[in-house]
């Protein structure tokens, strides 16, 4: 596979290594591990850490391999932020996995030929692998267009990346925030993202997604969303850093298959 990979490990070993076996399947020609450090203020996740970054190790196909290992915790915000600017310091474009992030075969190649297809296209800012629906309308089409897609297994370009700031400093701007007011219209979603985009300002979250957020509303841009589900996300529970509790209905979402060739919106 052409598209680079991306991929985001920490201190779960298991999960890591289905994940990346779903990545030795599709066998990328470039492959970048980035993994976050122990805590140290938890004596047995310096033990994790080493045994996760030894299940990627495992590399059994012709490929180019980059690496960006801290030996201090950086927490999920920063060090996922950070790497994914550190990728593209390096490459164009890629797809992006986590730790938890289990791919459906299909995936790649559907992010592969939409990397291709909307490189160009300033408007689009992602690709998404979740359809939290399950499935939407797969027999009239196989994607279509969402101000709101997901980021457990995406894929995106430099280009949309370009600008991202964990601070997101323009949201203290009144004239920014109402053009994103009226970009999504809706009072009741505005509102919920009026309460995280303020809590990323002020620095009271430890996360990079509200922020990535911000940078596609703020362009206008348009995420694409599968027609059926790629994604499951097998990471809810205890040890994950937001997603703890494992009844939450977008945990093990099930997958389906995407059928090629890939049928544009109507």
């Amino acid at each position: 596979m052409k598209a680079p990979v991306a991929f985001f490990i920490f201190n779960r070993p298991q999960l890591t290594a289905k994940v990346f076996e779903g990545i030795r399947q599709a066998k990328p020609n470039k492959l970048f591990i980035i993994a976050d450090g122990p805590h140290s203020a938890r004596p047995d996740d310096r033990d994790k850490c080493a045994a996760t970054r030894a299940v990627v190790e495992q590399i059994d196909w012709d490929c180019e391999v980059f690496r960006n290992y801290s030996e201090v915790n950086l927490g999920c915000g920063r060090r996922v932020s950070t790497g994914i600017s550190w990728v593209f310091e390096q490459v164009e474009e890629a797809i992006i996995l986590e730790d938890d992030c289990l791919p459906h075969p299909t995936f790649f190649p559907f992010c592969e030929q939409l990397l291709e297809k909307y490189r160009n296209e300033p408007k689009i800012m992602s690709i998404s692998g979740t359809n939290w629906l399950g499935q939407w309308k797969p027999e009239q089409q196989s994607y279509h267009f969402s101000f709101c897609g997901g980021i457990w297994g995406w894929a995106t370009w430099k280009r949309a990346w370009q600008g991202y700031d964990y601070k997101i400093k323009l949201w203290s701007n009144p004239k920014i925030r109402q053009e994103i007011k009226d970009f999504i219209e809706d009072k009741q979603i505005f509102k919920w993202y009026d309460q995280v985009f303020s809590q990323a300002y002020r620095g009271e979250i430890n996360a990079w997604s509200y922020q990535w957020m911000f940078q596609c509303l703020f362009h206008s841009g348009l995420e694409v969303v599968p027609s059926v589900n790629l994604i499951s996300n097998i990471g809810f529970g205890e040890e994950a850093a937001h997603t703890k509790n494992p009844y939450d209905v977008r945990s093990n979402l099930p997958q389906h298959s995407m059928l090629f060739p890939l049928e544009e919106p109507k």
